[in-house]
């Protein structure tokens, strides 16, 4: 059985934040992982990953909102010549990874926390590469 996979997501819009814990809840069984670690990596410089809340989706809209407010989409030194610097900030700011623990084949999460997605490029084709650290 292979220790990784992919999951490719299609972004709807230039920025948002997508809830992907039943996209990686489904491939641990795929991989063969029952306890241990899944590390979430994506491969992209303009995109990123976090863990927050699930439950009210005001909260996606001030994480944007907010991410905005550090990165405008056009800085007044911006440089780089794709004119996506705030992109590559906020990637920056959540990262490009997370572990998570997973226990009798199920995401160990809180009650309110969910994996999210950041896009803040698109809309665009992304992957996402997960590899199991068994225990």
């Amino acid at each position: 059985m292979n220790n990784s996979a992919q999951v490719s997501i299609q972004t709807p819009s230039h920025e948002t934040l997508i809830n992907i814990t039943r996209q990686v809840q489904e491939v641990i069984p795929k991989i063969g992982l029952t306890d241990g670690l899944i590390h979430v990596f994506v491969l992209h410089t303009t995109c990123g990953l976090t863990i927050n809340e699930n439950a009210d989706p005001d909260v996606l809209h001030d994480l944007l909102y907010r991410l905005n407010d550090i990165a405008p989409w056009k800085g007044k030194s911006d440089r780089h010549m794709e004119g996506n610097s705030a992109a590559h900030l906020k990637s920056s700011l959540l990262g490009s990874s997370v572990s998570l623990p997973v226990i009798n084949g199920r995401l160990v999460l809180g009650t309110w926390q969910g994996l999210f997605f950041g896009e803040f490029d698109g809309p665009r084709q992304r992957t996402i590469h997960l590899t199991a650290i068994h225990s």
